[in-house]
């Protein structure tokens, strides 16, 4: 073999180990099918699909809630609950809250204590309330051709119910104004109104207090909380 063709054979080989050790640059418009962009399944990670999924379904749910919030809380909230769920006491009185004693009781009339009408008229508000708010998910949710499973929905509306009856009966809400230093803002923010006698008397928990608006903002909070439990329980993968 002559020297000239050894030294070419040594190029050649030379050349081909160099190739396969430079990686090669893929052509554009091709991604790689393990990119970052397009994450691999694992144990208890979701694929892009899926974050997209339960992204979507949360922005869906925190604007239903949003939505229909104002409706249940005061569209369909008796006169009579509203008045009468932030009451206390084991005074006698009647099923509109005005007061009644044993000797001169109205024949036919149901009497019981303050404290339980109070807790009478906070669940019959909450149920109002959450109904709406869980029949508008389901129809909503089904009419764009997504099932939100029994459980997760069940789990929302729990934690929407139970948190929406302490607030509104007043005790636990005052305790956590308190610990949050908002007691001031309550008792300075108090519209004045005329009362039956023609009187000028601060409300303190009516529409244009910060009563008002501090509860409407804890719900919502609590709401869109709500929200993403309802989220995680329905697109939870099985192990």
């Amino acid at each position: 073999m002559s020297a000239t063709l050894a030294t070419r054979r040594v190029l050649r080989i030379a050349s081909r180990r160099l190739d396969a050790a430079i990686p090669r640059r893929r052509p554009a418009g091709r991604r790689h099918p393990r990119s970052i962009a397009t994450p691999l399944p694992s144990a208890g990670r979701p694929t892009q699909r899926g974050v997209i999924e339960r992204l979507a379904l949360l922005g869906a749910l925190l604007g239903l809630f949003e939505a229909v919030h104002s409706f249940g809380d005061l569209w369909a909230q008796r006169s009579v609950d509203a008045k009468a769920k932030r009451l206390y006491g084991d005074h006698l009185v009647y099923a509109d809250g005005k007061p009644a004693t044993p000797e001169g009781a109205e024949p036919g009339r149901e009497v019981m204590t303050a404290t339980s009408l109070g807790r009478r008229a906070v669940w019959r508000h909450v149920a109002s309330y959450t109904g709406i708010q869980a029949a508008t998910t389901v129809v909503a949710t089904r009419a764009l051709g997504y099932r939100v499973p029994v459980a997760a929905l069940l789990a929302g509306a729990a934690i929407n119910a139970g948190t929406h009856a302490a607030i509104d009966r007043g005790a636990a809400f005052e305790w956590l104004a308190d610990k949050t230093g908002n007691t001031g803002f309550i008792d300075h923010c108090q519209p004045l109104r005329f009362d039956q006698n023609g009187n000028v008397v601060a409300e303190k928990f009516g529409p244009g207090s910060a009563w008002m608006e501090l509860d409407a903002a804890l719900h919502k909070a609590i709401g869109a909380a709500a929200a993403v439990v309802t989220v995680w329980l329905a697109t939870r993968r099985p192990d």
